[in-house]
C-alpha cells in the first residue's frame, strides 16, 4: 500500500513514519513517497526516517521526489501537511495582523484567512491532480486551516476528502483522566469546526459523565482547558470548548499577549526549525536526535502566550507527545481494513448540524469503515456556539469565494466578517499589508 506524503519534508513527518513503524498487521503502508518543493528539507527528513528504520526488516519503503505527479501517481493514501509560504509566510501572517491590533494565529482570524487565501488554490491543484492520477486514493488533510482546506479539496474529490485534527483528542483524552476513565472506553461527544468545537458530552459505558465534571470546580481545574478557560467560564458554559477558542472568549488578552511575546510563534518556529534542518544536514550529526531535541521544545512551547495570559502553567507531560500521527494511522486502518473505529474528523456536514448546508465541512465524531467517514448523530450546539460557527464558516466561504474569483473586494470580505476583527478599515489594511509580503497573493486583484 503506498502512502504519499505532501509537504514531505516537513518537521512533523517522522511522527507520521513513526506510526507506521510501529503496524505489522496485514495491509499496511509498504511504501512512503515524500513530496516536497525544497529538495535540501526532502534530505533532511529522510536521514531522519533511515535512523528511525534502522534494525527494523519490514520498514516501509521510503523515496521522496520534488516532482508532484511522480509522487501522487497510484498512491492509495495521500497525506497533505503542506506549508504554502512555510514558516516565513506564517510570521508574516502574524506580524501584519498585530501591527493592526488583531489577531494573527495560523487557523484563527486574520492569520487564518491570510493563510487559508494562500493556501487554497495550491490545495485545489492537488486535488484535481488527485482526481486525475489517484483517483481511487483517500486524501487526508492536515493542512491548515484544515476545515476550509477539506472543504476546498472536498469540492472535487467528494467524501474522499478527510481533515484530521489532534486538538480533539487530546481534549477528549484530558477530560476523560481528569473523571478517571479510561480515553479509549470514552466517547466524546464533539462538535463545531476545525479549531471551533465544544465538547457536549462524554459518555462512559452508556453514562454522561460531562455534567460531573461541571459540577466539581476541583475536577475542573485539575486539567488544562479547565486552568486556561477558568472553572467559572466553563460552568457558565455548560461545555468544554477546545483550547483554540480561547482566542474568541479572551481575544483582548491573547492579542496584549502576542503584541508583548519577543517573538510570534510562527517567528520561533522559523527560527528553531532553521536550526535543526542545519544539524539535521551535517553527516556528523544524528539527524534524528536533532529531531528529538527539537520536537520536545516545540511541544512544551505550544500556545504558551494563551497559558501564560490565564496563569494556566505548564502543558502536561502527556500532551507532549503529538497525536495527529495516530487518527491518520487509524483513520488508514478504517478504511484500508475495514476495520470499523470511530473518529473525530473534518467531513462534509450531511445533516449532522441543521443549521449549515450539506457540505459545510465540520469536526465531529465519525464511524469510519472501508466506505469511508459518516458523522454520527451529537447533541445540538447551544445558540451562541451554533452564531459563532454560523459566523466563522460564512469567513470561510468567502476565502473560498475569493480563491476562485481572484477578487480582492471579497478577500476585503472575508476579513471584515471574521468576529475577530473589528473593523473594515481594518480589514481593507489586511489585505493591502498580506499582498505586499506574500507573492503568493498576487492573484487577488
Amino acid at each position: 500500500m503506498k502512502l504519499t506524503i505532501l509537504g514531505g519534508g516537513g518537521f512533523r513527518v517522522p511522527l507520521v513514519y513513526g506510526a507506521l513503524l510501529a503496524d505489522h498487521a496485514e495491509g499496511r503502508v509498504t511504501e512512503v513517497v515524500l513530496h516536497d518543493l525544497d529538495d535540501r528539507r526532502l534530505y533532511a527528513v529522510s536521514r531522519v526516517l533511515d535512523e528511525q528504520a534502522a534494525g527494523i526488516p519490514d520498514a516501509p519503503r521510503v523515496s521522496a521526489t520534488t516532482d508532484l505527479d511522480e509522487a501522487l501517481a497510484g498512491a492509495d493514501f495521500v497525506f497533505s501537511a503542506i506549508r504554502v509560504g512555510g514558516l516565513e509566510g506564517r510570521a508574516n501572517d502574524e506580524r501584519v495582523a498585530l501591527a493592526e491590533g488583531v489577531l494573527g494565529q495560523e487557523t484563527v482570524g486574520a492569520g487564518g484567512i491570510a493563510y487559508g487565501l494562500r493556501t487554497v488554490p495550491v490545495a485545489v491543484d492537488i486535488a484535481r491532480r488527485v482526481a486525475r492520477l489517484a483517483p481511487d486514493a483517500w486524501v487526508i488533510n492536515f493542512t491548515n486551516p484544515a476545515g476550509l482546506v477539506t472543504e476546498a479539496m472536498s469540492r472535487h474529490l467528494g467524501d474522499r476528502a478527510i481533515g484530521i485534527c489532534d486538538s480533539p483528542v487530546g481534549l477528549g483524552r484530558r477530560i476523560a483522566r481528569a473523571l478517571g476513565a479510561d480515553p479509549k472506553r470514552a466517547f466524546v461527544d464533539y462538535v463545531g469546526l476545525n479549531h471551533l468545537g465544544w465538547v457536549r458530552g462524554l459518555r462512559v459505558a452508556g453514562r454522561d459523565e460531562l455534567p460531573r465534571l461541571l459540577a466539581d470546580p476541583a475536577l475542573l481545574g485539575s486539567f488544562e482547558e479547565g486552568r486556561l478557560f477558568g472553572t467559572d467560564w466553563l460552568q457558565s458554559l455548560g461545555a468544554i470548548p477546545n483550547e483554540y477558542l480561547h482566542y474568541y472568549y479572551f481575544n483582548r488578552e491573547a492579542v496584549h499577549a502576542y503584541q508583548q511575546a519577543e517573538r510570534t510563534r510562527g517567528a520561533f518556529l522559523r527560527d528553531q526549525q532553521a536550526r535543526f534542518y542545519a544539524d539535521a544536514l551535517r553527516p556528523q550529526t544524528s539527524a534524528l536526535t536533532a529531531w528529538d531535541r527539537t520536537r520536545a521544545e516545540r511541544e512544551a512551547t505550544y500556545m504558551a502566550e494563551n497559558r501564560e495570559s490565564a496563569g494556566a502553567g505548564e502543558r502536561e507531560a502527556d500532551d507532549l507527545s503529538g497525536g495527529y500521527e495516530k487518527v491518520a494511522l487509524a483513520l488508514m486502518r478504517a478504511i484500508a481494513r475495514d476495520e470499523r473505529t470511530t473518529l473525530i474528523l473534518n467531513v462534509r456536514n450531511g445533516t449532522t448540524l441543521s443549521a449549515l448546508d450539506a457540505d459545510a465541512v465540520i469536526e465531529v465524531p465519525c464511524m469510519v469503515d472501508a466506505s469511508g467517514a459518516r458523522p454520527v448523530s451529537v447533541t445540538p450546539l447551544p445558540g451562541h456556539a451554533t452564531g459563532l460557527v454560523c459566523s466563522v464558516k460564512a469567513v470561510e466561504r468567502e476565502v473560498l469565494a475569493a480563491a476562485e474569483s481572484g477578487s480582492r473586494h471579497t478577500a476585503v470580505k472575508a476579513f471584515a466578517l471574521h468576529p475577530l476583527v473589528d473593523s473594515v478599515t481594518v480589514a481593507r489594511r489586511l489585505v493591502e499589508g498580506y499582498t505586499e509580503v506574500h507573492p503568493g497573493l498576487a492573484y487577488l486583484k
